[in-house]
């Protein structure tokens, strides 16, 4: 069986601190504090894969076709993996734990999650 967006969900939510939010009408999101961490969607999420778009390209190279730079913020090291494609399962979760602690790591101490 594979990932699937609601699995996804309640693998980010699970996360310490993490909650869900809908900034944007039918755009559902996880966050950390204040930010996001995940876009979620049912065949797709969107995370944070690097520091630049140097180091996110390589997911892309990787993956050609289930990987792809994000729109709009693609420029900050942001991709868009599809769901069910040639990313694994595990990969996927791995790259979602990465982006929270990504994410986390930039708060300020005093926002962070114990």
């Amino acid at each position: 069986m594979r990932l699937t967006g609601k699995d996804l969900l309640e693998h980010c939510l699970a996360k310490p601190g993490a909650w869900q939010d809908e900034p944007w009408e039918g755009d559902l999101v996880a966050k950390v504090g204040d930010k996001i961490f995940a876009f979620l969607g049912d065949e797709s999420v969107g995370i944070k894969n690097g520091g630049n778009r140097d180091e996110a390209d390589e997911l892309v190279h990787a993956y050609p076709g289930d990987v792809s730079t994000m729109a709009y913020i693609g420029r900050y090291g942001w991709n868009t993996v599809r769901l069910g494609g040639a990313v694994p399962d595990d990969e996927v979760l791995e790259l979602v734990d990465a982006s929270y602690r990504s994410v986390v790591g930039k708060l300020p101490k005093s926002r962070r999650p114990v």
